[in-house]
């Protein structure tokens, strides 16, 4: 999978959802999420929340760990990245409703807080 807003997207595994025929959340909390600042190089650090409903799919969440990982030499803004990845994970799983919230460490005395969703298209529509 790649995304063009990245150069390499590591692979997100995924595994078969047991209960397809039921909505149910699966809430994931991200404490270690780092990138590095475009401006200044300097990383930046966060606490990212996914919440999803999955369909067919759910996230492995080793790959998860890793993916995000991935992100610690990455030079993004917060808006983006937290964009970037809701667009991977939604590519990856294809769930019914997908949430991120990006709570970003203060840096130069602002504390940034970016969310982003996604609801599936009804089928038909």
């Amino acid at each position: 999978m790649k995304n063009t807003n990245k150069k390499e997207v590591l692979q997100i595994e995924t595994f078969p959802n047991p209960f397809p025929g039921r909505d149910y959340t699966i809430d994931m909390e991200c404490p270690e999420f780092t990138c590095l600042c475009p401006k200044t190089g300097q990383p930046d650090f966060a606490t990212l929340y996914i919440s999803y409903t999955p369909e067919k799919l759910c996230i492995e969440l080793k790959s998860l760990k890793l993916y995000l990982v991935s992100y610690r030499n990455e030079g993004g803004f917060h808006e983006k990245l937290t964009n970037v990845i809701l667009d991977d994970l939604v590519a990856t799983c294809h769930p019914r409703r997908m949430k991120i919230v990006g709570d970003f460490n203060v840096r130069g005395g602002i504390h940034t807080t970016v969310t982003v969703e996604h609801t599936a298209k009804k089928k038909g529509k």
